[in-house]
């Protein structure tokens, strides 16, 4: 029997991850892309022979990836060329100006924490264990589970399995209690904002992304985190998907109360059975559905929200010595950087923690011979303001910053590529509500059952993917509910990931 068919708008790694599904199952699947080519955020920018990834720049998670190609009947190691990194990433100190590198490799991390805090290499190892066990729990239990109201988060089964997890907890509170010196207890909790939030507002499940970190480790894949999307693409079409970019949706046709297709900003419409979104899930509701919107303006302003960022691409003349692959640059007022970027009184970081990517000293492709290629993201708040005069100034703040943690005071001389990009720049390329880079941050309040649902209440046929819905934020986690969006297209009440389509 012929299978529906299925408009999904937007081509980010949820879109197709949900495409590959649905078109392999025999839905007739085409997917409406805003930008020039599919992925997202997870796009290319290629100038003068670098070329840069501009956004996700952290493959991790490699179980979730591999089980959704088995899921398709694909190996992922077919499709993607996957490198662990070793080191994972590189962990630099303004307050002291020392560097220490973590592995995603236990016994690798031993000497390092022992050499730091002598008896934290045992609490390391306890606290992996524990953090696996979790890990483990939530990927059966919680991350492949749709949820329609509080009981079903609040069940029998979920409360007994929640009370090995620490769902009530903060995660800052749980590492403090562990670890006492201050570079361990930052390294323990970064983690945090590769999901949008801060260490002190972050629920103590997300513990067990020490897991991820340590446990499992940190991946890249030659060529760029955009053979990913571009591994989905080939897949999805394969199996019959259409994709139309360059093609902005300007509204979702509904008919009474039935979601019917869409119509593209260009006048064109098209006409299908089920409609997804995996465009910024605010605007969605608040423009592509116009009058039909689910929630309020006042609900989204009241939600939190994850950073956005200050971001630029550099390609540098000659080689850096003292970087890895990733390297993270804290602040010395960590408690201060947070709260100016998660804080009430929202402001520009004054002494910026700053995240700089590498990939050509993983990758030669990415710049030309005797050269770095540099992805340079400070996290901000969302919806800052802020003048061409400003940007340039705090570009040169940062600057002085790299060269100054990189040990490389001719730095500034040596850039022969640079692009910035920051707020407005979300909002352009992806409709990104008040310009956050990740979306919903993952607060309690916006976890599980509390966070926006990926099927609409009153209009049939319409469904959400990717980070604005569960399980939330990152690559693999967009893949989870794209498993899920699947779940609710074919009506699968289990919880369980799924062994097949």
């Amino acid at each position: 029997m012929q299978k529906k068919s299925v408009i999904i708008i937007g081509g980010g790694i949820g879109g197709l991850g949900l495409a590959c599904m649905l078109s392999k199952r025999g839905y007739g699947v085409t997917i409406v892309e805003k930008n020039e080519s599919i992925g997202g955020r997870a796009r290319l920018w290629q100038k003068d022979g670098f070329t840069f990834d501009m956004g996700p720049s952290w493959y991790m998670m490699p179980d979730v990836f591999e089980d959704f190609f088995n899921l398709l009947g694909e190996n992922v190691h077919d499709h993607l060329k996957l490198k662990k990194l070793s080191p994972s990433y590189r962990v630099m100190l303004k307050s002291d100006g020392l560097h220490y590198d973590f592995f995603g490799d236990i016994e690798k991390n031993l000497e390092t924490f022992e050499r730091i805090e002598p008896g934290s290499g045992k609490k390391l190892i306890e606290f992996l264990a524990m953090t696996k066990y979790q890990y483990e729990i939530a990927k059966q239990e919680f991350m492949y589970k749709n949820y329609d109201s509080i009981f079903d988060f609040f069940n029998k089964r979920v409360m007994t399995l929640g009370r090995k997890l620490p769902l009530f907890q903060k995660q800052s509170s749980i590492i403090k209690k562990i670890f006492h010196s201050e570079i361990l207890q930052k390294v323990m909790q970064y983690q945090t904002v590769l999901i949008g939030t801060s260490p002190g507002n972050t629920p103590g499940i997300y513990s067990l992304m020490n897991y991820v970190d340590f446990g499992l480790g940190v991946w890249y894949p030659d060529g760029g985190i955009v053979e990913l999307p571009r591994a989905l693409e080939k897949i999805a079409k394969k199996h019959g998907t259409t994709v139309l970019t360059s093609s902005e949706v300007e509204s979702i046709i509904v008919e009474g109360i039935e979601a019917k297709g869409v119509t593209l900003k260009n006048g064109q419409t098209l006409y299908a059975d089920i409609v997804v979104s995996n465009a910024d899930i605010a605007h969605t509701d608040q423009k592509l559905l116009g009058s039909h919107a689910e929630k309020s303006q006042s609900y989204w302003n009241s939600r939190t929200l994850a950073p956005s960022a200050f971001m630029l691409y550099l390609g540098i003349k000659g080689k850096l010595l003292n970087v890895q692959h990733h390297n993270l640059i804290f602040s010395k007022n960590w408690d201060e950087n947070f709260d100016q970027i998660f804080g009430k009184n929202k402001t520009w970081p004054t002494d910026p923690s700053i995240y700089v990517c590498v990939p050509s000293k993983t990758d030669a492709s990415v710049a030309p011979e005797n050269h770095e290629n540099l992805f340079v993201l400070v996290p901000i708040a969302p919806g800052l303001e802020y003048t061409d005069a400003f940007i340039s100034e705090y570009r040169n703040k940062v600057i002085v910053e790299i060269a100054k943690a990189f040990g490389a005071p001719d730095l500034e001389s040596r850039i022969v590529v640079e692009r910035s990009y920051c707020v407005k720049d979300f909002i352009a390329d992806y409709n990104a509500f008040k310009g956050t880079a990740l979306g919903l941050a993952h607060t309690l309040q916006q976890t599980a059952t509390f966070r926006p649902n990926n099927v609409h209440k009153k209009i049939k046929n319409l469904f959400y993917v990717g980070a604005g819905t569960n399980p939330g934020i990152g690559m693999p986690i967009c893949l989870i509910s794209a498993e899920l969006a699947y779940k609710r297209i074919e009506n699968i009440t289990d919880p369980s990931p799924l062994t097949s389509l």
